[in-house]
C-alpha cells in the first residue's frame, strides 16, 4: 500500500504543530513540515525525536517568496495532501510592514501553487488557509457571517489573506487544482502568539502571578465581539476537510460555537489566577487597531453538514489550557511585557 505523504507549510506555528501532533496521534502518515532554516523548534521540540530518527515527521527548510526552494520542497514530500497555514499572522504588524504581509500571504501563496502545478507526478489536495478576516467591517444585519458574505478587509493582513483566498480559488477553476479554502474564525489554545488580545492577557497574567511584572495589565479594545474555538478542533476540522468526500473549489466556514466580548475574555482569565491582589487593567493605545473588524460570529452550517465536524473543547477548557501553557512558559523564560 502506498504511504500516504502530507506538506504542512508554517509547521512551526500554533496550528501547524498542533496539526502535527493530531496526524501523529490519528494516521500513519508521513509529515512533511516545511519552515524557514531560523525558524524557533519551541512549539514541535516535543516531536523532534521523530526528525532526529528520520521516521514519519520530516523538516524541509524554505521560504515561500523563495521558489527554488520551495520546488525542493514539494519534489522531497511529492504529498498526497498539502495543508497551506504559513503566513504573516498578526493583523497590527500588517499596519507597520504591510508589504512584508502581501509578499508572503499573496506571492507566497502563487509561488506554492504554481509549483505544484508545474509537478505533474502528483495532484494533491490542497487545503488553502485563508481567515475570518477577511470579511473585516461586518454590519450586524450580515450577522452570523456566511461564505456569501462581501468582502471588507480591515488591515493590510486581511488585504493578503483576501489575495491568498482569490489565488486559491483561480488555481482550482484555471487549472484544475484541488483547492479547498477555509476561513477560520478566532481559534487560540496552547502556544498561541502573545500578539494576539487572550494569549497576550494569558502571558501577562502569569508573569504577574509569577512576579515578573508588576500587576498591571495592558489592554486594547475589549469591545470587539469574537468566537472562539480551540486549536486543537480546529486542526481536526482540516483533517476532515480534506478526508471526508472533499470536494475541490469549495471554500468554508470553520469556528467556535462560544461568543463574546474580548473584555469578556479577559474577566475569565482573570478569574481563574492565582494571584489574589487586583491587577490593575491599562489602556495602552499601541494595542488598538487603526480599523477593527470587530463583529466576528461565524455561520458554519455548510462545512458541519458536508463532514459532520463538530467542536469538542469548551471556552474556559481553552482558556485554562492557555494560562497553563504561559504559565509554563514563564518558568521556563524570559520574557518580555509587550
Amino acid at each position: 500500500m502506498k504511504k500516504i505523504n502530507c506538506l504542512i507549510t508554517g509547521v512551526n506555528g500554533m496550528v501547524g504543530s498542533h496539526l502535527v501532533d493530531f496526524l501523529i496521534k490519528n494516521t500513519n502518515w508521513n509529515i512533511y513540515g516545511l519552515l524557514r532554516w531560523s525558524s524557533k523548534l519551541d512549539n514541535i521540540e516535543h516531536n523532534l525525536n521523530l526528525v532526529n530518527k528520520n521516521k514519519r515527521f520530516f523538516l524541509l527548510y524554505g521560504d515561500l517568496n523563495d521558489y527554488i526552494s520551495i520546488r525542493s520542497a514539494i519534489i522531497d514530500s511529492k504529498p498526497d495532501y498539502v495543508f497551506h497555514l504559513a503566513a504573516e499572522t498578526f493583523p497590527k504588524m500588517s499596519f507597520v510592514s504591510p508589504l512584508k504581509f502581501y509578499d508572503t500571504n499573496v506571492k507566497g501563496t502563487q509561488i506554492l501553487l504554481e509549483e505544484i502545478k508545474n509537478f505533474k507526478k502528483i495532484n494533491p489536495i490542497i487545503h488553502i488557509c485563508s481567515s475570518s478576516e477577511v470579511f473585516g467591517k461586518v454590519k450586524k444585519e450580515n450577522l452570523p457571517i456566511n461564505e456569501n458574505c462581501s468582502f471588507h478587509p480591515a488591515s493590510p493582513y486581511a488585504i493578503s489573506k483576501v489575495g491568498t483566498d482569490l489565488i486559491g480559488k483561480y488555481y482550482y477553476e484555471a487549472y484544475g487544482l484541488k483547492t479547498l479554502i477555509t476561513r477560520m474564525f478566532t481559534h487560540t489554545g496552547p502556544r498561541r502568539g502573545d500578539y494576539f488580545a487572550e494569549s497576550t492577557f494569558a502571558k501577562q497574567i502569569a508573569m504577574i502571578e509569577k512576579g515578573v511584572i508588576p500587576p498591571k495589565l495592558k489592554v486594547g479594545n475589549l469591545n470587539s465581539l469574537r468566537t472562539i474555538a480551540d486549536v486543537r478542533d480546529a486542526v481536526n476540522a482540516y483533517y476532515m476537510l480534506v478526508t471526508k468526500k472533499p470536494k475541490a473549489g469549495e471554500i468554508y466556514n470553520i469556528g467556535g460555537e462560544y461568543s463574546c466580548k474580548v473584555g469578556d475574555i479577559l474577566k475569565y482569565l482573570l478569574s481563574i489566577s492565582t494571584y489574589k491582589k487586583t491587577i490593575k487593567i491599562i489602556k495602552d493605545p499601541t494595542r488598538y487597531r487603526a480599523i477593527d473588524a470587530d463583529l466576528q460570529i461565524p455561520d458554519v452550517k455548510k462545512f458541519k453538514k458536508h463532514t459532520g465536524w463538530k467542536p469538542k473543547y469548551k471556552f474556559k477548557e481553552t482558556m485554562r489550557d492557555l494560562l497553563d501553557y504561559w504559565r509554563d512558559q514563564v518558568k521556563l523564560k524570559n520574557f518580555l511585557d509587550r
